[in-house]
Order: structure tokens, then C-alpha cells, then sequence
């Protein structure tokens, strides 16, 4: 029974999913029907079984309705981030070598740009309203039979990762011949672990074209629950939200959490948060004060998970778990930890720090880039996504930051998300990026940039402030050696932040990349 098309039969008039901000409310018979229309749409397009498309929408009502379209059409949909670069999205298309371009009308000029580009791209189709060059989904969709097409079968998502430290790549995994309710990891998980069911309600504040809210909103309406999606995240609108619809379940990233803490205490107290049973965190490692204090203020619902998008291992952890392991992210639930020296490739004991790998763990690659594909192999096989970190004697882990944003400072490894975890904490400051800067002596040096809570409060005494309270509660090596002030640091609304455009600003001129 995993798959909205049964929950259409039981349970037509419930809420499927509902768009928090407009109240626009689609049903289990509407979503049925809808994604029904959408896969004979694809059929009479000519496209069939691996064949792929491509969205590039805003969250709204038939993001979800065109996925399980896809889903039940063997396709491959491939979800981009909206705030892409017009020639970011052409890369992406071209790669993944999409049929069919979905975008939202609301996107108006990276659809027009996107026009003359990627020309593989037969079928071009706006949702919301209309756009030169595109026709309305909504009525191409509305023409066709609201019937099951005869030969469904388990298409799936081909997502690309967010670019923070270069060009996007694809995760591709093969098409398994199997029915499109049939069972897989996530509904396994998600059902063990934070008890989804069809009486869940389920509060969605991220974008969804990332790959946890799409896969995880999906995964209800497998269940047969309710997902609330909002347009876009705003602190107090979310917990106003959870009171509104007795939200049970809900998936955040850290930097919610920072906005939420920072909000007016009166602001913090004013909803009934009492439905909540399980608020998930993932994305990006969560300081540990943070932590503390969102666990004092919601209660021992949080849990947290360390995954990608690549989908080779998947570790978590609840509350009572993270209490008593502060900082972990928690036991392997797929694939197996090891933790290799980058230099030797030998496995380091319990304690000591390299980078992560699974082994045992479903394969994946990337699309089109081979080579990309068996870097992220160890010379056993075991796979990894960058990260760096250590297992304790319980097998715990711990993540310490992407070996990518590690910094090198005359011969030291500094690693910045320590420095970013204390920077976030303080009043004076709404978010911080901590990067590796040119130094002539020393290779590099720290140094962080910081978006103030108080843009008229930017200037060299907030900067010596900041850097005298590094010093008081780190070892004096890894302390920014200066300040700089951003109105808004390039964070992605997933939570994850470009390091790599910082980086380029401050590493262009010195005649190097280290």
C-alpha cells in the first residue's frame, strides 16, 4: 500500500498535501488523478521507460503531482535548485539529457534564457501561468485520460549535488524492474525509525528540489499522511504552522534552527508545539549549543541523520542517543563506517580523524564523469562523500568538516566548522562562513566572514570582539586572524553555503588555489 494510488481509493478527500502560505489543498484523488494525466502526457510525448526529465519550479502544488507523474512512467526526474544561473541549468539539462523542461512561471527569465539553449529539449512546459515558448502543463496535463497508463513501472530521481565545491554532479542509480508501490530503503527507515504512517502530518520548509524534502515528502504520500509545504521558511510562520496543523513530523536544517533560537523569546512561546513527535535535522553538521537548546525547548524530538545525496549510507541518531554522544550524528543504519587516512588509504582506529567511507553500501555514480565517479572510491571499493570525521568505541561518528574546506596554516590542519559551530552562537552574529585566506608564510590563514545581526554594527570593533571571543574559548591557531562583514552570505536555502564562491573572491589574484 505505498503509493498514493491506493491511499485515492481508501482516503480520496484527505489532504494529500497542502501549500502552507496560499492554503491551496490537493487530495488523495486529486493527486491521483493528476499524476495519472501527467504520465499519459509523457507517454504521448513519445517518452518511455529511462528516459528523463527536468524541473525548474519554486515549491507549489504540482511539484509533487509532476513527480509521481515521472515516478510511475519509469523516468528519471531530475528536480534543479531555483536560484540556479541560467548556464547552470543548461549544464544540468544537457547532462542529464532531459526530454522535457518543467518550469515555473515565476522563473520567467532563466526560462527565457534557457529558450535557445539545450536543444535535446523537445517539450517545454510552464506551471502557474504561461511563458513565450512554453506550453501551460496545467492545461496540456488537463487533456489527458485521469487513467493508469498500461505499462507503469518504479521510475526515480536523478538528482545533482549542490555545487558547493565545483561543478554539480549527477547521483545516478539504475532503474530496478519492480512495481511503482514496491517497498525501498527510505519507506524502510522512515517507517522504523521515525514511525511514518498515514496519520502523520508532516511540515516540509525547505525547497524541493533538494534532495531529503523531495525524497522525504514523497515518502509520505507513500504512507498515505499529509505533507504541509511551505512557499519558503520563515521562523515564525513555521512553528505557527505546527500549532495550525498539529504537525507531527518535520525535517529542518541547522540554520533554521540558529533563526528560530534568535527569534524574541515571547515570539518563541507564543505556539503549542505539543503535536510534534519527531523533528529531523540533516544537511550540515548542527553546533553543538544549538543543539543543546533546541532539545530544551521541543523536548527529545529531534533526530538527526547523516546521509547524501548519492544515497550510500545512512547514519542517525535520537536525542537520548546525541545526549549521551554529544556531537554525534550516530550509528550506521546502511552501509558500514571505516575511516581511512587520506595519505595511506590504511583504516585509523576509534578516535582518530580521516575521511569517511561506507562499505557494504548501495552503489551509485556520476553521471557521465567517470573519473569523478572512482575518486569517490577507496582502493577496497568503500565510498565516500567528502566528509571528514571519526567513530568513537561505540561506533558512534562524529563529523569534523568536508576535506575540501580544510585549511592549512603552516603545516596545521584547521578545520572550520569548529570555528563556525562557536561564531554562530554569538548574539551579534546571524550566520558565518570560516575559509582558508592566502598568507605568504604561512600558506594559508583563517579567516571569517560574518553576516552581522545588526548590519549598522559591521565595522573593526565588532571585528576584534568576535576574534577576542574565539580566542577565549579555542586554541589560538585555529582563531580567525580577521573579520569581514557580508549583508548575506551565499548560503543555499537547504542550508548548505557556497564556500567556493567566498573562497574565489580572496584566492583569484594570488596566482594559486592554495
Amino acid at each position: 500500500m505505498l503509493h498514493p494510488c491506493h491511499h485515492a481509493l481508501s482516503t480520496p478527500d484527505k489532504p494529500a498535501l497542502v501549500m502552507a502560505r496560499s492554503g491551496e489543498t490537493v487530495t488523495y484523488r486529486e493527486l491521483e488523478a493528476r499524476s495519472n494525466q501527467g504520465a499519459q502526457l509523457f507517454r504521448a510525448l513519445g517518452l518511455t521507460r529511462g528516459d528523463a526529465i527536468a524541473l525548474l519550479m519554486d515549491n507549489n502544488a504540482r511539484y509533487l503531482e509532476i513527480c509521481f507523474a515521472a515516478q510511475r512512467a519509469g523516468l528519471f526526474y531530475t528536480a534543479m535548485s531555483s536560484r540556479l544561473a541560467p548556464q547552470e541549468a543548461e549544464y544540468i539539462i544537457g547532462d542529464c539529457g532531459a526530454k522535457a523542461l518543467i518550469v515555473s512561471a515565476s522563473l520567467a527569465g532563466q526560462a527565457a534564457e534557457l529558450l535557445t539553449k539545450v536543444p535535446q529539449v523537445r517539450h517545454r512546459y510552464s506551471v502557474g501561468g504561461t511563458l513565450p515558448g512554453h506550453e501551460s502543463w496545467e492545461t496540456a496535463a488537463g487533456k489527458q485520460p485521469a487513467v493508469r497508463i498500461k505499462d507503469e513501472s518504479a521510475g526515480r530521481d536523478m538528482l545533482y549535488s549542490s555545487g558547493t565545491t565545483g561543478r554539480p554532479k549527477g547521483v545516478k542509480t539504475e532503474l530496478l524492474d519492480e512495481a511503482i508501490d514496491a517497498p525501498n530503503s527510505l519507506t524502510a527507515i522512515t517507517s522504523k525509525l521515525y514511525g511514518l504512517d498515514a496519520n502523520c502530518v508532516y511540515l516540509s520548509p525547505a525547497p524541493l528540489y533538494h534532495a531529503a524534502p523531495l525524497r522525504f515528502n514523497m515518502a509520505v504520500l507513500r504512507f498515505g499522511g499529509t505533507a504541509v509545504i511551505m512557499e519558503h521558511f520563515d521562523a515564525e510562520e513555521a512553528l505557527a504552522l505546527i500549532e495550525r496543523h498539529r504537525v507531527t513530523h518535520s525535517q529542518w536544517v541547522p540554520t533554521m534552527f540558529v533563526r528560530m533560537l534568535k527569534m524574541p523569546a515571547a515570539a518563541r512561546r507564543r505556539h503549542d508545539l505539543s503535536s510534534l513527535r519527531v523533528a529531523i535535522h540533516a544537511a550540515a553538521p548542527c553546533p553543538l549549543q544549538v543543539k543543546e537548546e533546541m532539545i530544551g525547548w521541543w523536548g527529545p524530538v529531534l533526530y538527526e541523520y547523516y546521509a547524501g545525496t548519492e544515497g550510500n549510507g545512512f547514519v542517525a541518531c535520537t536525542s537520548a542517543e546525541w545526549l549521551a554522544h554529544k556531537g554525534t550524528v550516530g550509528r550506521a543504519l546502511l552501509g558500514e563506517i571505516r575511516i581511512l587516512d587520506d595519505e595511506s588509504g590504511a583504516l585509523r582506529p576509534a578516535g582518530e580523524t580521516g575521511t569517511i567511507y561506507f562499505a557494504n553500501a548501495p552503489a551509485f555514480e556520476y553521471h557521465n564523469d567517470a573519473e569523478k565517479t572512482a575518486a569517490s572510491k577507496s582502493m577496497q571499493g568503500w565510498t565516500t562523500l567528502g566528509d571528514v570525521g571519526y567513530v568513537d568505541g561505540e561506533g558512534y561518528l562524529y563529523l569534523t568538516d568536508r576535506k575540501h574546506f580544510m585549511i592549512i596554516s603552516g603545516g596545521v590542519n584547521i578545520y572550520p566548522q569548529e570555528i563556525e559551530n562557536l561564531l554562530v552562537t554569538h548574539p551579534k552574529v546571524t550566520d558565518v562562513a570560516v575559509i582558508g585566506v592566502p598568507n605568504a608564510d604561512f600558506g594559508e590563514e583563517v579567516k571569517a566572514v560574518v553576516q552581522p545581526a545588526d548590519p549598522a554594527a559591521a565595522g573593526p570593533a565588532l571585528a576584534e570582539e568576535l576574534i577576542a571571543w574565539c580566542r577565549a574559548h579555542l586554541s589560538h591557531v585555529k582563531c580567525p586572524k580577521s573579520v569581514d562583514f557580508e549583508a548575506e552570505l551565499p548560503r543555499h536555502p537547504t542550508g548548505k553555503l557556497y564556500k567556493r564562491l567566498l573562497r574565489e573572491r580572496y584566492w583569484k589574484d594570488a596566482g594559486r588555489k592554495l
